[in-house]
């Protein structure tokens, strides 16, 4: 059966907009119940931006958030994971990490606000769309019944809410 805090980790290339927002947001609502990391495969070493006004617009935290590599979490001394998600657009044809030391693993596919070009209003536009489809499927998932829930009975609700 599983206990709580439900450790995730949101992984992407650059760690530096979907995972962060996921993290942040998970944190946030999850009170609690989830404890919510993220990391990149290659990260880019700062918290974009745009993603840092969003969630000051909205009165989320910032303060801890980072870009960190994928390192941190194969450490001895990193917290023992529950689920992975990545959330890099396969549409984008992006290369999304892999990571096999969790039990789940979970893709929520979501369009790079980083890899938007041209005016700033446009980047923010991207960035607040991006950040509403992740706090609409970080809300499904807090509204999960996650405890005493068996890993394979976890896998079975978590996919069920996985974006089409």
């Amino acid at each position: 059966m599983h206990k709580t805090p439900l450790k995730i980790l949101f992984l992407c290339t650059g760690n530096s907009a979907r995972s962060i927002m996921a993290e942040a947001l998970l944190n946030y609502y999850g009170q609690g119940r989830f404890e919510a990391y993220s990391a990149g495969s290659n990260p880019v070493g700062e918290v974009n931006p745009f993603v840092v006004e969003t969630l000051n617009d909205v009165r989320i935290s910032t303060a801890g958030l980072r870009s960190k590599s994928w390192d941190e979490f194969a450490s001895a001394r990193a917290p023992i994971l529950d689920v992975v998600i990545t959330v890099c657009d396969n549409a984008a044809k992006e290369k999304c990490p892999i990571w096999y030391s969790a039990p789940i693993h979970l893709h929520w596919g979501f369009a790079d606000p980083a890899a938007v070009e041209g005016p700033e209003i446009a980047k923010r536009y991207e960035t607040r769309r991006v950040y509403s489809d992740i706090e609409s499927q970080i809300r499904k998932l807090i509204a999960l019944p996650i405890e005493g829930l068996t890993p394979q009975q976890l896998d079975i609700q978590l996919r069920a809410i996985a974006p089409r």
